[in-house]
């Protein structure tokens, strides 16, 4: 996998890691891997598209209007991520909307 920006245990405290990826069109990536994680239980990645609003680690929010997904993407292998890292990066700075705010975490089952 490409190396992150930031890399950190995964912020909702249940173990595991966050790696935040941040490109210069303003748009990023928060990859997880962490029990409760799309594939994190078989060892595969989680990536939310986000978009940064300052220079701050955690200034950013979760974007779900992108052309590459609307939602989280989960059961990634590493070249998956790769792969999509670079879509990240490709993205135009003048089509970032932002959604939500916070630190990006997949969902906890019910």
């Amino acid at each position: 996998m490409k190396v992150a920006t930031t890399e950190r245990p995964h912020p909702a405290g249940m173990g595991g890691v966050q790696k935040l990826f941040r490109f210069p069109n303003g748009y990023g990536a928060s990859v997880v891997q962490f029990p409760y994680s799309y594939g994190g239980d078989s060892g595969l990645w989680e990536l939310a598209v986000i978009r940064y609003s300052g220079e701050d680690t955690d200034a950013f929010s979760l974007t779900y209007d992108t052309p590459i997904t609307d939602d989280v993407l989960g059961h990634l292998s590493e070249q998956d991520v790769d792969a999509l890292l670079d879509q990240v990066a490709a993205l135009e700075a003048a089509n970032a909307k932002v959604s939500g705010a916070g630190t990006a975490s997949a969902e906890l089952p019910g």
